[in-house]
Parts: structure tokens; C-alpha cells; sequence
């Protein structure tokens, strides 16, 4: 079942020198962006991280830092990738958890805006892990019924999540979900809002999922002595607590949002 498109869509796919959004850095990104006349264009970057590659992460892709050194920086090649993303709504495998914040956190410290919120947010390991719960390799062999050649390389990893989500649509096109309040649906379908929905565990605040809107769209703590506690209720008992987050190791975008708010209370 292909797409019901009424804007374009970036797949895209970040290798990276580790898995802290915080820290780490971009070493490569893949993006195909699926237009609504069903065009499609993709575009791979190789990034100079400028930052040290873990052992572990030059394990799973392969690339070390002496062989990227003469590769752009992500700053050099920011205005580039942020127009090929351009009117797109975004989708990935563990997309929320780390492709989306890594790539804001990249373009927050190039000082290139990339707006998130305008953006609906499909993550196809969330549709696969609620369905099925496996692996991008084990969900490209039970959707596609083929073996993922080149594995942790951007551009197969993209390809394959774009051909993962177009089956899984025809797979669970008239199937039933119960949601945790015992809400039925058929939510996978080609429609993108419905898939943006059903892509979030929770409607997150931030990116991360350390700042959520409780039920009344109230910002609130999901972590930490706070958990399940309002941030406006918090920062006026404990002030001290904003000082904090502003110099632990949280993402540029989770302060900025405290920020806001906070300079709203005021």
C-alpha cells in the first residue's frame, strides 16, 4: 500500500560516533525524500565528526576518524541537508529515541534552524515493536521477505525502513489495535497523521521524551525526583532546579524548551 502523501516525507538514517545525542556526533546520513506524486530523491552525506568514533560504533559502521578528515563538517554541509529536508515530515527506525534528536542537536550547535514541531514524526521500529517487536534486519526479512545486504550502512538502513513501512501498511491495513486506555482502531494505515500518532509511546514535549505534556498539555518531568511533576510547578518551589539542568549533560533542545517556559513564568 503506497503512501497517502499531502506533503513530502524524509526517511533518513544517522550513523554516528556513539549514542549519546548530547555529545556525540553525525558521521553519516542518508535521506530519501518521497514527494506526494510518488517521485522520490535520495541524498547521503559522509561527515568529518571532528569528535573521537567509539570503538563500539566503528564496530557496527565501520568508519574511523582518520579516514573522515578530509570529509565536510556537519556545519560546512548543514544548509544543504536542512533544504533537502525542507516541507518534509520525518520518519526512521528508533527515529524518536535518537535520529531526530541527534540531527537537531547537530543543527542547533551549526546554528541552522530545523523546526520539529510543524513536523509529524513517524517511527517505523515503534509500528514494527508494538506489532511484532524485532530488529530493522529481522523486520526487513518478515515485511520484505529478503535479507538486509549491507546492514548499519545509512543509505540500505533508509531504504530498507522505507520498504518496511510501505508493507507494513498492506499487512495491518484492516487490523484492530487496543491502545492502553482500551481505545480500538486500525491505525496503521497510509494516512501520515495517524501514523505520526501511533508512532508516539507519549506526546513528548521535548524530543527525548524527558519533558511530556501531562493531560491537561501541561509540560511536565519524566525523569528524575520530579517524575510526573508539572516544570512551571517545580521551577517556582525549586528554582535551583533549572540551574541544574542548564549545566548537566541534557540536549541543547530539552534546555531550550525549559528556557521558554521559564521565561514565560516570568
Amino acid at each position: 500500500m503506497k503512501l497517502n502523501l499531502s506533503k513530502p516525507i524524509a526517511f533518513f538514517d544517522i550513523e554516528a560516533t556513539g549514542l549519546n545525542v548530547t555529545k556525540d556526533r553525525i558521521v553519516e546520513i542518508s535521506v530519501l525524500r518521497v514527494n506526494p506524486n510518488d517521485s522520490k530523491e535520495i541524498k547521503t552525506w559522509l561527515l568529518n565528526p571532528d569528535y573521537p568514533i567509539s570503538k563500539e560504533a566503528s564496530k557496527i559502521h565501520g568508519y574511523n576518524n582518520d579516514e573522515l578528515l578530509e570529509k565536510p563538517t556537519f556545519k560546512q554541509k548543514a544548509k544543504d541537508i536542512a533544504n533537502f529536508f525542507k516541507g518534509c515530515d520525518l520518519a526512521g527506525y528508533n527515529s524518536l529515541k535518537f535520529d531526530i534528536p541527534m540531527l537537531v542537536e547537530e543543527f542547533l550547535r551549526a546554528g541552522v534552524e530545523f523546526e520539529v514541531k510543524r513536523r509529524r514524526l513517524i517511527d517505523v521500529q515503534n509500528i514494527f515493536m508494538k506489532m511484532e517487536q524485532r530488529t530493522l534486519n529481522a523486520a526487513y526479512k518478515f515485511y520484505v521477505g529478503k535479507n538486509l545486504e549491507n546492514a548499519h550502512t545509512a543509505e540500505a538502513d533508509t531504504l530498507a525502513t522505507y520498504e518496511v513501512l510501505e508493507s507494513q501498511l498492506d499487512r495491518y491495513k484492516e487490523t484492530e489495535y487496543t491502545d492502553r486506555e482500551g481505545n480500538i482502531s486500525t491505525p496503521v494505515c497510509n494516512d501520515i497523521q495517524k501514523l505520526h500518532e501511533f508512532s508516539m509511546h507519549k506526546k513528548n514535549a521535548d524530543l527525548i521524551g524527558q519533558i511530556i505534556y501531562n493531560k491537561d498539555g501541561k509540560e511536565e518531568f519524566n525523569f528524575g525526583k520530579h517524575k510526573g511533576k508539572s516544570v512551571e510547578e517545580i521551577f517556582k518551589k525549586d528554582p535551583s532546579y533549572y540551574s541544574w539542568i542548564m549545566k548537566a549533560d541534557f540536549p541543547q533542545y530539552t534546555k531550550n524548551l525549559l528556557t521558554n517556559i521559564k521565561l514565560k513564568m516570568n
